[in-house]
């Protein structure tokens, strides 16, 4: 019988995935012979089939985030997925293993960082399987005085908690960055744990959460990394509130599609997630890529390598998005925002060298795939609509050639314009952009609870507008700033490893100049050339248009949190987050005092600041790794 359950569950798995690909597929090919049958009429040139490319690469990646919001449409309608992981049924099971929670930082405010940990420690110390962590936090910090802070945080907490049970390392030698960190908690001292839960700086967890993660392990020993789903909280700029609200409202449904069809082939974020630590140390251990940076060297976005090791190692990587309780914060501003998004620009164009490793899970590569295209889809865009003006501006310079040179005819050859087509085009692309955003709204309308949360059906359909519209005018900014990130690291500029702006700043007139003056010039000068020579298209560009010469004074306004209150008292843009806070989120906003006292109130007489003795390390297989294949 169990061999005949493993049978339907794989012909199901494949079912799902040659439905959710083969309906890609599908819908990027109807969009692409609709384009191809409008270019015909008159011709089709080499330009055009370029354009034609980069319009099918690009509908492709929308179409998939179509079907996967479609999936989780269904999901969520149906209550749950069968071949996910109930987390009903885990209740109440005990614990018999060990679980580290690690919490890798550099240059964190020791404040932000103990009013996280402080929300977390006594959120769990409510649970009955309590004695089954340890807290590990884990310095990379090279500011001497940061330390400082941070060892009294810690003294703090120990004194708190208990000090057999919170635990402060730093250390000296900072390689690899955060992947370093996390490998040299594992060589110390993962073997004293059956799991590490891994956290970042900002994240936060309810101890529900905590305790759900390591009981879902135990019950499952086939799952090597098991992902959370971590809702942005606790911004109040205006940015931050429009980022806040268009993934709390879409992020449930989207993990719960993506668990649909990728299932024990999923994905790892790096954090809020717990990890399997044995096969962890054994198959995960990243290897340093020949060459230099930027694409050579040590690799950044270390999560998804992670991921695609552990399933080449045979273990299951899944999500888990029925599991609330699961928290972190977002840059506060477009500035911050693309700041961050440098660093994994780099990290995710890197990912290109690992595609060439064997043994990896044909998804795993798919996953590989995605985390480029979500940075190359924006020159990809940048071309194809420069294209599109370039064709235009061609059109609107050509005089009508009515009779074709070299053939003799009595009638004239008249210029077609598939106007049918072409709206048909129009309206299946609107569609594919903001049906999920529609269904992402109706199932939080059709709870009740969730509803009343997101304060009411009209301001959430509100709410939805506001943001729909600020997406778009911001869109060609991160456009741009993407194919700059793109460009730069292609060329061989190298992103330097700098701690992440987590605080509520405003963006002056000044900075916001400096960093996008050349978005306002290109605007200018491609909005002049379009109303000049192809006026017809350039109304069809104004929403692009609008972007880049409004860019400056929307990261400005954007980054007050003034703007963010304004609307907030109008009941716009809330979650649920806001209106029914968790006892987690009330304790972290309400924890800065409490920490600054526990901090200045540290006693020297504690322990020294080190974990318990160091067990037998876990050392990764040796000669695992196979050898790169050479390109060309």
């Amino acid at each position: 019988m169990e061999s005949v359950s493993v049978l339907r569950s794989t012909w199901q798995v494949r079912l799902r995935r040659t439905l959710f690909f083969g309906l890609t597929l599908l819908t990027s090919a109807a969009a692409t012979a609709l384009l191809l049958d409008v270019l015909e009429a008159n011709g089709v040139t080499g330009v055009e089939v370029v354009g034609l490319v980069l319009f099918c690469a690009l509908f492709t990646w929308i179409a998939g985030a179509l079907w996967t919001a479609i999936a989780g449409f269904g999901v969520q309608l149906a209550g749950r997925d069968p071949a996910g992981i109930d987390v009903r049924e885990l209740t109440g099971r005990p614990l018999q293993t060990r679980t580290a929670v690690v919490v890798p930082i550099y240059n964190e405010d020791p404040v932000r960082v103990g009013a996280g940990l402080m929300a977390i420690w006594t959120s769990l110390g409510r649970e009955s399987e309590e004695h089954a962590f340890d807290l590990f936090i884990l310095s990379d910090s090279s500011d001497a005085r940061i330390a400082e802070d941070e060892e009294a945080l810690w003294q703090g907490l120990s004194a708190r908690f208990g000090p057999q049970r919170v635990f402060y390392r730093r250390r000296c030698d900072r390689s690899e960055r955060k992947a370093g960190n996390i490998a040299d908690f594992v060589r110390r001292w993962g073997a004293n744990y059956e799991c590490m839960i891994v956290l970042d700086a900002d994240s936060v967890m309810s101890g529900h959460a905590l305790v759900t993660l390591a009981r879902a392990m135990e019950a499952h020993p086939q799952i090597g990394i098991l992902q959370s789903l971590p809702l942005p909280a606790g911004r109040e700029t205006l940015f931050g509130r429009l980022i806040q609200f268009g993934s709390r409202l879409q992020s449930p449904m989207l993990s719960a599609g993506l668990a649909y069809w990728q299932v024990g082939e999923s994905n790892y974020w790096g954090h809020n997630a717990i990890v399997r630590l044995r096969p962890f140390a054994q198959h995960c251990t990243l290897p340093r890529l020949s060459g230099r940076p930027p694409l050579g060297g040590d690799i950044l976005s270390h999560d998804f390598v992670e991921a695609a090791f552990m399933r080449r190692a045979g273990y299951e990587v899944r999500q888990l998005p029925d599991l609330s309780g699961s928290w972190e914060e977002i840059p506060a501003n477009v500035l911050d925002y693309a700041a961050r998004d440098r660093r994994w620009t780099q990290g995710n164009l890197q990912h290109s060298r690992v595609l060439l490793f064997r043994g990896l899970h044909p998804l795993s590569r798919v996953h590989l795939i995605t985390g480029i295209v979500a940075y190359v889809s924006s020159p990809m865009w940048l071309a194809l609509l420069l294209l599109s003006s370039l064709l235009s501006a061609i059109e609107a310079a050509k005089k009508p050639e009515y009779f074709w040179p070299g053939f003799q005819s009595l009638f004239p050859h008249w210029p077609e314009i598939r106007s049918g087509e072409i709206s048909v085009l129009f309206v299946l692309t609107l569609v594919v952009l903001l049906l999920p955003k529609i269904l992402g709204a109706s199932l939080a309308m059709r709870d009740r609870v969730l509803r009343r949360e997101f304060a009411g059906s009209a301001r959430l359909c509100m709410s939805l507008l506001v943001e729909q519209l600020f997406s778009m005018l911001l869109a060609p900014t991160m456009m741009l700033f993407h194919s700059t990130f793109v460009a730069q690291t292609l060329l061989g500029r190298s992103v330097s490893w700098n701690a992440q702006e987590r605080t509520e700043r405003g963006v002056t007139l000044r900075e916001a100049f400096r960093r996008q003056k050349w978005h306002l010039a290109l605007g200018v000068l491609w909005g002049a050339a379009m109303l000049r020579l192809a006026p017809q298209f350039f109304w069809w560009l104004t929403p692009v248009l609008a972007g880049l010469l409004l860019g400056i004074p929307l990261t400005m306004w954007t980054s007050r949190v003034s703007a963010g209150r304004l609307f907030r008292r109008h009941g716009l843009l809330l979650t649920p987050e806001e209106t029914a806070p968790p006892a987690e989120l009330v304790l972290l906003a309400r924890a800065d005092e409490d920490i600054r006292r526990l901090v200045s109130a540290s006693a020297s007489a504690l322990p020294a600041p080190v974990p318990p003795p160091v067990p037998p390390p876990l050392q990764p297989s040796p000669a695992y790794y196979p050898p790169q294949r050479k390109s060309g």
